[in-house]
């Protein structure tokens, strides 16, 4: 057994066998070896039977609190992770008095991400208007409509999602045109800004393997330029840019102003 997968059973196991959680989030291993899911364990046997980690499977598990709003659980989660967990928190989601975080370390991974965090967005800034159509329209063409990137993203915590509407073509599964191709992820990405937390569950998880993760970068980055930096999930006061007005904001024709052939747009 890893070092690091002894030490965090033996912290979840207190926190079971002292009572101060009912329930443990973490991660059992299935049938083949990348096939480690979410999983909740109540009892000391459990997880010595089941528990595993491994930081290039073992993603973000903070949504699944929302389905245990009425238990004291304890959750293992990456110092980025915790950033959607305050996100969580900041909109009401989940309740901070029953839950107990298993603070995991910060992966290599993670550290690389962080100094390289933009580069590939600045990359399909510097292409012309039309490679950015074609290179998205490539890569939404591949997606199958599973809806796995926003079961897992802790930003899309709707009750109805527009694209469960049986009354709406939206619910179909599979796009019929490219138009819709991008309709289901653009919309998606739009919802999200200004409260994504950068997590990258939802590349992390598409089947199809779809660099989704740019277009919330590319978000990110733009708020950031326009609005100032803003990290989501940072703190529990400062509200989003695109929930707030300011005299001095930006107009809406700066969008036009920063669009060029072969630059922002």
């Amino acid at each position: 057994m890893q070092q690091i997968e002894k030490e965090l059973i033996e912290k979840a196991e207190k926190l079971l066998a002292d009572g101060t959680v009912e329930k443990i989030i973490g991660w059992k291993k299935g049938l083949f070896e990348e096939d480690i899911a979410p999983a909740v364990f109540e009892s000391v046997e459990e997880l010595k039977k089941d528990f595993v980690y491994d930081e290039r499977y073992c993603g973000n598990l903070v949504k699944f609190l929302m389905r245990h709003k009425t238990h004291k659980v304890g959750i293992f989660l990456r110092p980025k992770f915790i950033l959607s967990y305050n996100q969580l928190l900041k909109e009401h989601r989940i309740n901070a008095d029953e839950v107990v975080i298993i603070e995991l370390p910060e992966s290599e991974k993670d550290k690389e991400e962080k100094q390289k965090r933009f580069e590939e967005v600045e990359k399909l800034e510097k292409m012309s208007a039309d490679q950015r159509y074609e290179f998205w329209k490539k890569e939404f063409s591949r997606c199958i409509r599973c809806n796995a990137c926003r079961d897992i993203c802790p930003a899309c915590t709707c009750e109805k999602c527009v694209f469960d509407n049986n009354k709406l073509y939206t619910s179909q599964k599979v796009a019929q045109t490219s138009f819709e191709e991008s309709l289901y992820h653009i919309i998606r990405a739009w919802h999200v800004a200004g409260r994504c937390t950068d997590c990258g569950e939802c590349s992390r998880v598409c089947p199809e393997h779809i660099p989704l993760y740019l277009l919330n970068r590319k978000y990110i980055k733009d708020i950031n330029e326009i609005y100032g930096e803003y990290q989501a999930g940072s703190d529990m006061e400062t509200k989003p840019p695109m929930l707030t007005f300011k005299e001095d904001d930006a107009e809406p024709s700066v969008v036009f102003e920063r669009s060029s052939d072969g630059g922002d747009e």
